[in-house]
């Protein structure tokens, strides 16, 4: 999409902005700690989001002061200079109350202009919000200095995926989303400059601000995300009068991956009163993740070559058996791959395939498989489903295909046989997890 940048006036700064669709409510997204405007609309995931929310509302967005298109700071600006380049956007826009959405440290921001500015805030939205950052006798749900610490040494790897672990875990293995993401931080601010708005922000406390809060609320937080404990999305929740709060499982912190469609339901009802039909299509499938095993160590020893020879014939590989097996490949993923099928058996087949395919390569891999209902998202699938998949994969031992009890029981009678491998959790899923090995 592009992106109609323009610049507002906030004090001695410009401060870029950009507004997507005409709904008939203005919906101020305030973004976290760095942002680039025109980098949000370069990612499917973000762009996809961010679609969603112009479709029922006249989606308003900007780059803090110091990040992204606006004006450089000198020093660190404060909370309250912050809020007022909210203040300063809406004005520019003609925008005389609207709904605030802050991500992350945007939070705090919101909380202060919807407490300062209640008519102009019609209602208020949180996800992955701070309300005080570090740990204290009477904070728990803060961070220690060596977690604060290694937060800060993250940065050192700024613009080359640094900090990839924290904000998307899901996504740390994925060559693809890091390229992406060391290209935003670039874009968003240097070292130097997140470095002093990362610092700045142990200031901030405010919760002696939430009880000022007297406009409607929805705070949302994913439960297992490591980067804002969910204790502040609780917190927030209890002191905020009438607040609505919505835990979704998941770790990541940038509210466009996981259960992004599950969000974006509870935000448009929120702020239209209800959820209008998603032209997206949802189906049963079954849900195959690959990923070579010790892949780091295999490219030292084999060579750049040797390594870029390898990758092509897993993945011509990887094709032919799940053409084969009547799956559809979605996507590689550097190292492996994600595919899904219309049944079980033949998902459980294809994995055996390309397992003994590679082997003869002597190229191992693990696989995971599940089946659930799965959204269609154009080429790419979504969901729940495929989350399990992959941290299924993930507890794979190397050459062993490990699926779930449902695929276990639905591919009774195929001959497949199968070891009990206990009881497990999957991180950012509900519940405990009988899996299963294929044997051989």
């Amino acid at each position: 999409m592009d992106v109609d940048v323009h610049y507002a006036r906030s004090g001695d700064l410009r401060i870029a902005y950009a507004t997507f669709g005409d709904g008939p409510v203005d919906f101020v997204f305030v973004p976290g700690w760095v942002s680039h405007l025109e980098s949000w609309w370069e990612a499917d995931a973000p762009a996809r989001f961010f679609r969603r929310i112009a479709s029922f509302s006249r989606l308003i967005m900007f780059d803090k002061r110091g990040t992204g298109l606006s004006d450089p700071f000198t020093g660190v600006p404060t909370l309250e200079e912050r809020s007022d380049d909210v203040r300063a956007v809406m004005e520019a826009v003609g925008s005389t109350a609207a709904f605030l959405c802050g991500l992350s440290e945007g939070g705090p921001m919101s909380v202060l202009f919807s407490a300062a500015y209640p008519d102009r805030t019609r209602g208020l939205i949180l996800i992955g919000s701070n309300v005080r950052i570090l740990k204290s006798p009477d904070w728990p749900y803060g961070k220690t200095p060596e977690e604060w610490q290694e937060f800060r040494e993250g940065i050192e790897d700024w613009g080359q995926g640094g900090l990839i672990n924290l904000f998307l875990p899901s996504f740390a293995g994925d060559e693809r989303a890091k390229r992406y993401f060391s290209r935003w931080q670039r874009m968003s601010a240097s070292p130097s400059t997140a470095l002093a708005l990362f610092d700045a922000n142990t200031q901030i406390d405010i919760r002696h601000i939430l009880p000022q809060v007297q406009v409607p609320t929805l705070v949302i937080h994913r439960t297992d995300e490591p980067v804002v404990s969910v204790g502040n999305a609780r917190y927030a929740a209890e002191h905020i009068p009438g607040a609505r709060l919505l835990e979704q499982p998941g770790e990541d912190h940038l509210p466009w991956l996981g259960d992004a469609d599950g969000m974006l339901d509870a935000i448009e009802e929120f702020v239209t009163g209800s959820r209008h039909h998603v032209d997206e299509d949802r189906i049963l499938a079954t849900v195959l993740f690959t990923d070579i095993v010790d892949s780091t160590r295999l490219a030292a020893e084999a060579g750049d070559r040797r390594w870029r020879e390898l990758l092509d014939a897993h993945d011509e590989i990887s094709a032919r058996e799940v053409e084969r097996f009547r799956g559809r490949r979605v996507k590689t993923t550097g190292d492996g791959m994600l595919a899904v099928f219309d049944g079980p058996a033949r998902g459980v087949r294809c994995a055996q395939a390309v397992l003994d395919g590679l082997a003869e390569l002597r190229v191992e891999i693990r696989a995971g498989l599940h089946v659930g209902e799965c959204e269609l998202r154009g080429d790419d699938v979504g969901g729940l489903a495929v989350h399990i998949g992959a941290r299924v994969a993930g507890l794979a031992k190397p050459s062993e295909i490990l699926v779930s009890r449902t695929v276990r029981d639905l591919v009774a009678g195929s001959g497949l046989r199968f070891d009990e491998r206990g009881e497990h959790e999957l991180k950012g899923v509900p519940d405990r997890w009988s899996l299963y090995a294929v044997a051989s």
